[in-house]
């Protein structure tokens, strides 16, 4: 124990304080926050990568996975119903500017989640709502999530006048249902743009850049390069560099910082009315930073790495 952490405990959220220093016993606690990966494990990662890239994904499930990706999270949603993921109550701790927008005095505003789910998201941001001219749009590719959603009690008795779930799909070139350019405030990206191949990138930044007011901000987070979840995988999963597929048939990604600030930043295809490109058509970049925590298998002496990347980029003000 140190005078600066005498418990060495951490909140589990806006990236924890549990920080390891020499002398400290590894073994000691479950998990450690903002650990760099030992040269031991760094080693692994690139022995795995190697064996995953010698074993890919067959070109016929290749595009088996890819064409209709909709269509396995729609089975997933159909086995795990709404029970799979917890509620994600730590938000408005990470992205203070929810406590903001739910406030009663806050006034009008719009948000949108991009791979709404089940809505462990949006149900957690309704019951602490007390804004009465708050509107939230749950969207998804999934139209089995999206009928989970609109199941719930919840959303039945709330009557639409706060949450609206519809299907969607961030990639497609059509602006979702009851929104317009321009009019949302705050996008939410949680664990959603990972489910894109990198050829769906640039459609996506199009549109939630098309969608947010200028000033408006998106919210993410997502998995990170080296992740436990990545260095895991086995034969016959890896798709393409850092892309994988499931047991389950979906798709996920593994960001690097650097990537994911030139994908948000640089310019996103939003051309003004006259056909050229605005100066600022890319996403200011507000904060960009890799959450790492080690976990500790005690029992067994085992260090695993998990890795995730946490944004807030803002739609630039009109100039």
């Amino acid at each position: 124990m140190t005078a600066d952490n005498p418990q060495k405990r951490s909140d589990p959220f806006q990236f924890g304080t549990r920080y390891l220093e020499e002398g400290d016993d590894i073994f000691a606690h479950n998990a450690w926050d903002h650990v760099e990966v030992d040269p031991q494990y760094h080693d692994f990662i690139e022995q795995q990568t190697l064996f995953q890239r010698e074993h890919q994904v067959s070109d016929f499930d290749k595009q088996r996975f890819n064409d209709k990706p909709e269509k396995w999270w729609d089975r997933f949603y159909s086995n795990n119903q709404a029970n799979f993921f917890k509620d994600r109550k730590w938000l408005v701790q990470e992205f203070p500017v929810l406590g903001h927008i739910t406030q009663e005095n806050h006034g009008p505003a719009t948000v949108l989640e991009i791979g709404a789910g089940a809505g462990n998201t949006a149900f957690p941001i309704l019951a602490m709502n007390r804004n009465p001219r708050l509107r939230l749009h749950a969207c998804d590719y999934s139209s089995k999530a999206i009928d989970i959603i609109r199941a719930q009690p919840t959303y039945i008795n709330q009557g639409n006048q706060v949450l609206h779930a519809d299907v969607w799909d961030v990639a497609s070139e059509q602006l979702p249902p009851g929104l317009t350019p321009g009019s949302v405030d705050v996008v939410l990206m949680i664990f959603i743009f990972s489910a894109l191949s990198p050829s769906q990138w640039r459609q996506a930044v199009l549109n939630v850049f098309s969608l947010l007011r200028p000033g408006g901000e998106v919210l993410f987070r997502d998995y990170g390069r080296g992740d436990l979840a990545q260095v895991r995988f086995k034969k016959g999963r890896f798709l393409e560099e850092n892309f994988y597929v499931r047991g389950d048939g979906t798709r996920v990604y593994f960001f690097e910082e650097e990537e994911l600030r030139d994908i948000w930043s640089e310019q996103s295809g939003v051309l003004n009315e006259d056909g050229s490109i605005p100066k600022q058509a890319g996403f200011e970049v507000l904060d960009l930073a890799v959450d790492r925590r080690m976990l500790v298998n005690r029992q067994r002496k085992l260090k695993m790495y998990r890795c995730w990347m946490q944004g807030h980029f803002k739609r630039p003000l009109a100039t």
